[in-house]
């Protein structure tokens, strides 16, 4: 069997489920009732791939495809478009955007591919330079696709240490907000400090949402062995001290430090 031979029996388990004698709950569903599905799902592989295993990440980014099918299936209803259109149509943009590997053209770093990307891409679809980055991503991953797009034009700190200074300097601006106890002014500050944060880690070549996940999941398994600890004691959080918490926090971290989420 060639590899991507059974995408078409995935097809035909959709058409059947879509079909007059198929499920109510699938054929009953639209565009608009899929969206938190695919959203759902796409979170499911990204925590796939931080926690689970290959079996599990495979399992999930089988029902991303899922979710691809089905909204093909109905735009095709429409009349609008085929799965077959879908994926022929991802193959020749790769075709078109890759003609160091399917041409003639030749590159040797990474940097030029993106530049050459940048550039096919510009020609296919005339747009400004921040057009076209999703309203719908969680904010920091926008906010650091927004700075990758801005830097790609040159609107860029030369090195590390002027995005580092930013922080500095919009931290001194929230402070002043703070004191001026004007609610909006902290918000902007606010959201200043955060984008400088998130640009910062670009400069530095991190990922803003996955530093920001995994510090989170470290919250998470280090206040839940201090929950475990104070049952253990007849306790639950409320009826502890900040001091005791405080105390099992440090006993946490040197536990949990050769765990992956430590």
């Amino acid at each position: 069997m060639a590899k991507g031979e059974t995408f078409s029996d995935l097809v035909s388990v959709m058409d059947c489920l879509l079909s007059e004698t198929g499920c109510p709950w699938d054929r009953e569903q639209t565009l608009e009732t899929l969206k938190p599905f695919l959203l759902e799902e796409t979170y499911e592989v990204l925590e796939a791939l931080e926690e689970g295993t290959p079996k599990e990440h495979c399992e999930e980014l089988g029902d991303v495809l899922m979710q691809v099918v089905f909204q093909a299936a109905l735009r095709e209803a429409e009349g609008a478009f085929t799965v077959d259109d879908v994926v022929r149509g991802i193959a020749d943009k790769l075709r078109r955007r890759h003609p160091h590997v399917f041409g003639e053209k030749k590159l040797e770093t990474s940097k030029e591919v993106l530049d050459q990307w940048s550039e096919l891409k510009d020609k296919e679809k005339p747009r400004r330079t921040l057009d076209g980055v999703p309203l719908a991503l969680p904010a920091l991953a926008r906010a650091q696709r927004v700075t990758e797009r801005a830097a790609q034009v040159g609107f860029d700190w030369p090195e590390v240490q002027g995005a580092r200074d930013k922080v500095t300097e919009e931290l001194a601006e929230l402070d002043k907000a703070i004191s001026s106890r004007k609610t909006e002014h902290v918000a902007d500050e606010l959201g200043d400090l955060l984008f400088a944060v998130v640009n910062l880690a670009r400069k530095l070549g991190m990922d803003a949402e996955g530093a920001l996940r995994a510090t989170t999941l470290r919250f998470v398994k280090r206040f839940e062995y201090i929950e475990d600890r104070l049952k253990e004691k007849g306790k639950s959080p409320k009826q502890a001290t900040l001091e005791e918490m405080d105390e099992l926090w440090d006993k946490a971290k040197h536990a949990l430090r050769d765990e992956t989420c430590a």
